[in-house]
């Protein structure tokens, strides 16, 4: 694994911001795989580091109180509102060389936030773009039973098998495909349907 991951994550922003260069009003409206948000409310979050300072994070943190979680989604909700789609998307541009990373946390972290915030996007609108993979192929070196708990994903007798890279993960029924669509898996996503193959395959798949 490279010594720091902010090339990569630099590329990745550069590539979400090609594609929301793309979107139409209607498609920055539409549902993203997150659950309850928009594409701009995924934007408004992957921006958010950018914008907002200590003093304004406590803040929100204290009215949530003291739930990250419930402080990122009320942030993501409010600025999705403040802001206009323009905005959010400059805002992403102006800062693709933003060294922010999670905290108590490695570069790769923020490979995995910026990855996977932007299939959230591109998956859920059905666009035809795959994540490069040497992104991918670094992610897939980096996951563990740690990180598998970290996103809440239920893989209880579950094998996850890449179609297009030499990775499996866990035990039991397989279910394959895109090592990208995988990797949401892994994250507590269900995905469109079409996407996975295999028996427990329903499991982690949107109904219609």
């Amino acid at each position: 694994m490279p010594a720091t991951a902010h090339p990569l994550v630099e590329a990745e922003r550069r590539d979400l911001v090609s594609v929301l260069e793309e979107l139409t009003e209607e498609q920055w409206s539409a549902p993203s795989l997150c659950r309850g948000w928009r594409v701009r409310e995924v934007v408004a979050h992957t921006t958010m580091p950018y914008r907002y300072g200590i003093p304004r994070l406590l803040l929100a943190m204290l009215k949530a109180l003291g739930d990250f979680d419930r402080a990122a989604d009320a942030c993501a909700r409010a600025d999705a509102r403040a802001m206009t789609d323009t905005e959010l998307l400059e805002c992403l541009r102006s800062n693709v060389a933003h060294p922010w990373q999670p905290p108590r946390s490695d570069s790769s972290a923020a490979l995995w936030h910026e990855v996977i915030h932007g299939l959230d996007i591109t998956v859920a609108l059905g666009a035809d773009r795959r994540v490069p993979d040497e992104r991918i192929a670094m992610l897939l070196g980096s996951v563990s039973p740690e990180s598998v708990r970290y996103f809440g994903a239920d893989l209880d007798g579950i094998r996850l098998c890449a179609d297009d890279h030499d990775w499996e993960y866990g035990s039991g029924d397989t279910v394959s495909g895109d090592a990208q669509h995988l990797l949401l898996v892994l994250t507590g996503r269900s995905l469109p349907p079409g996407l996975l193959k295999g028996a427990p395959a329903e499991r982690f798949t949107a109904p219609v």
